[in-house]
């Protein structure tokens, strides 16, 4: 079983940044692609950037692109999103997950979610 956990949310101004990571454990050598993802309630759940094992193929959201950075750390078990310029409209869960094959933006390729972490950005 493979398991991950968020953190590094919080309640922020506009303009602010945040770091989110996402430690992966369980079994394996936790080298996963990982996808974040976020929701609000009563909308679906959104793609925001996903990375490949390496960490040398990465993709982003349009709404993110040039304010979110994903990256992932040398033992490869740990993703981060850094988020820069948060506005109001990035308030939302965000979630990462891993998947088995490769980095990809649709959520049913991911097999395994942690729990979520909230970002609430004040205007």
């Amino acid at each position: 079983q493979v398991q991950l956990a968020e953190s590094g949310g919080g309640l922020v101004q506009t303009g602010a940044s945040l770091t989110l990571s996402c430690t992966i454990s369980g079994r394996s050598s936790g080298n996963y692609p990982v996808g974040w993802f976020r929701q609000v309630s009563g909308r679906e759940r959104e793609f925001v950037a996903t990375i490949n094992r390496s960490g040398g193929l990465v993709e982003y959201a349009v709404s993110v692109k040039g304010r979110f950075t994903i990256s992932r750390d040398r033992t490869k078990k740990v993703v981060f999103l850094q988020m820069n310029n948060l506005k109001p409209d990035d308030t939302a869960v965000y979630y990462c997950a891993a998947s088995y094959d490769f980095a990809s933006r649709e959520a049913d390729d991911y097999m395994y979610w942690g729990q979520g972490t909230q970002v609430t950005v004040s205007s």
